[in-house]
């Protein structure tokens, strides 16, 4: 499954690549897409085949899969 998730802050979104990558996963760091808002600019793409409890930590504000050219929100943090 494809994932893009969006983040509070920059240095959550730096913070979030690293998790990624401390489960085996490659990540791209990019700007948001226009169709999408964040306050920090900065996502995170990749993809992952495992459940979606383990993408959640405490910098993710939003998180989408992509589907059909399309992004479908599975989580948003609580405000």
């Amino acid at each position: 499954m494809q994932y893009i998730a969006l983040f509070f802050t920059q240095s959550g979104a730096l913070k979030y690549h690293r998790y990624l990558e401390s489960l085996g996963v490659r990540g791209e760091l990019k700007p948001v897409p226009r169709k999408l808002s964040s306050g920090c600019g900065i996502a995170c793409a990749f993809r992952y085949h495992g459940g979606i409890k383990m993408l959640i930590t405490e910098d993710v504000e939003k998180l989408y899969t992509i589907e059909n050219d399309d992004y479908v929100l599975k989580y948003q943090a609580e405000e």
